[in-house]
């Protein structure tokens, strides 16, 4: 299906895109904050909130400007992307978790941050897709509508086109009529 753009979907894309800048800028001052924490446990909690915000965000801009949102529950996404990511991550935080030590060692927390961004954009991939499914009826109906609705402004370049176009069309007309009334000559045919 053709998608438009709108004049709503390129601003929405904009902010998006703002948005994330914005955030990555904000993300810096949690992170400034978490590091000044005492508790190991309260530092990386917040640390995955942050991470975790950001994937959601990156979900969202991702998002942005598609159709319709249809809700649904992709069991696959969850199995292979939400379950592992938490369990690294509370890996990290929990002290008696299974690879704890495995993963808590691995860079500095890395992998549990990258884990907190896999969580963030999961969760609402899960139940909420941005992609529709739609029939060949339906494709057709819409694609309909849109040519009844098409207005062009006058004297635009768009209105050019549909001007050469008909004037095509036209001129197609004529000599398909041309061909069609042939002149017919008579004549003596020779037999040898």
């Amino acid at each position: 299906m053709k998608k438009n753009n709108t004049s709503h979907e390129k601003v929405n894309l904009f902010f998006s895109a703002f948005l994330m800048i914005a955030y990555i800028i904000c993300g810096y001052f949690f992170m400034s904050f978490a590091a000044a924490q005492q508790s190991e446990l309260v530092k990386n909690i917040v640390m995955a909130v942050i991470f975790t915000v950001f994937g959601l965000l990156v979900f969202y801009a991702t998002r942005v400007g598609e159709r319709k949102i249809v809700k649904r529950f992709s069991i696959v996404t969850l199995l292979v992307l939400d379950i592992p990511s938490l369990f690294i991550i509370l890996a990290f935080i929990i002290t008696g978790f299974p690879l704890h030590d495995v993963i808590a060692s691995a860079g500095n927390g890395a992998m549990a941050f990258m884990a907190a961004i896999a969580l963030g954009y999961g969760i609402p991939y899960t139940f909420i897709s941005g992609f529709e499914t739609v029939t060949e009826d339906e494709l057709n109906a819409v694609e309909e509508k849109a040519e009844e609705t098409d207005e062009v402004l006058e004297g635009g370049v768009e209105a050019d086109l549909k001007d050469a176009e008909a004037e095509a069309e036209q001129a197609e007309e004529a000599e398909s009529e041309e061909f069609d009334d042939e002149i017919v000559v008579e004549g003596e045919a020779s037999e040898e």
